[in-house]
């Protein structure tokens, strides 16, 4: 039982990418909170809750991708 080093780099990889939604994610969230606080009764008010939208878009992807790296580096450590 062997580690396989491509998937694995590939999980690594996937895993870099990963730390970078976990900081995006929450952080677009939170522009978007204050946007809204802040555009309240203005026209520039659907910007925020379009940025509320990606902001949710995108956690949702996070935890996709988590899912699927998690899996990816699974497979190349426990190769059966």
């Amino acid at each position: 039982m062997s580690t396989n080093t491509i998937l694995l780099a590939k999980g690594l990889k996937n895993l870099a990418i990963l730390v970078g939604l976990f900081i995006a994610s929450p952080l677009t969230l939170t522009m978007s909170f204050k946007a809204l606080k802040k555009f309240e009764n203005t026209p520039k008010e659907w910007v925020s809750y379009l940025l509320l939208v990606v902001a949710a878009i995108l956690i949702i992807f996070t935890l996709y991708f988590a899912f699927k790296t998690f899996k990816i580096l699974l497979k190349a450590i426990f190769n059966s």
